[in-house]
């Protein structure tokens, strides 16, 4: 087991401060202080375990289950969807996509794995067993990050806005639109439901965020800019982007494109918000 780390307080709130400035569109006039929605909760982390990533992987959606983790990378023609050994980083099943797809967000949902291509308006569902691909759907606009509460689809498209799907017919059920005090936020990428709430990485950041479902409200904020040793950088390592969870243990799970580690992390709310 890897030893606790924890990032430092002052600059976790300083860059948090620094992320709204660019992540989000510009915010609204001021409203009365009774109509504000509440600020988020700022936090660190401790780094419980880091176990060895893939380096070449261009992670795009990764979940947990069962002891292995699965994920989808991108890049036209070095897409994949495939299953690790959590421990190892050892890549257990791979499938590629053909070269015109660009592999996105993933979800796996009652033995089955859905996966999103960025521009192409097309998705696959594969059978988890054996990662035979048994049909495809598609939707409009980008694909991003996907996850699911058991019932849904819930899917990113680089906007503010996540829809919630139909996982027999696509439809789209509703939406919501994530906001942090009022103020929309874009980039919205790879998604992860976690005890009745979303997680989501934001493309170009380090961050990540908890999402109320049922609003779109930002609840909380995470900053891992320090979470990758410089030792571990390469000139193609990419921002955080990965988000699993081991429900039975409660384990946090994340990492980043090109990344070279899958760290286990534990959120710890800071006393005092920017």
């Amino acid at each position: 087991m890897a030893s606790a780390r924890s990032f430092p307080r002052a600059s976790l709130i300083a860059s948090a401060l620094a992320f709204f400035l660019i992540a989000g569109c510009s915010r609204p006039a001021p409203a009365p202080a009774s109509s504000t929605p509440a600020a988020p909760i700022y936090y660190t982390y401790d780094i419980v375990n880091a176990w060895p990533h893939d380096r070449g992987a261009f992670t795009e959606g990764l979940v947990y289950l069962n002891g292995h983790l699965y994920e989808s990378t991108g890049l036209n023609g070095q897409s994949t969807l495939r299953e690790e050994d959590l421990k190892t980083g050892a890549v257990l099943r791979e499938i590629k996509l053909p070269n015109q797809y660009f592999g996105e967000g993933l979800a796996l949902l009652n033995g089955h794995a859905y996966q999103l291509t960025w521009q192409t308006q097309k998705g696959f569902v594969y059978d988890l067993a054996t990662f035979k691909q048994e049909k495809d759907f598609t939707y409009t606009g980008e694909g991003w990050g996907l996850t699911t509460d058991g019932q849904s689809l819930i899917m990113s498209d680089g906007t503010p806005q996540i829809r919630f799907l139909d996982p027999a017919t696509f439809a789209v059920q509703r939406t919501i639109t994530v906001a942090n005090q009022g103020a929309p936020v874009k980039n919205v990428n790879e998604l992860e439901y976690i005890k009745g709430e979303i997680y989501a990485n934001v493309w170009q950041t380090d961050y990540l965020l908890r999402i109320d479902p049922a609003t779109g409200r930002v609840k909380g904020v995470a900053d891992f800019r320090a979470l990758l040793d410089p030792a571990d950088r390469a000139p193609d390592t990419d921002v955080l982007n990965g988000i699993a969870y081991d429900p039975t243990g409660d384990r946090l799970f994340v990492t980043g494109k090109h990344w070279p580690k899958v760290f286990e992390v534990r959120l710890r709310p800071l006393n005092t918000a920017p």
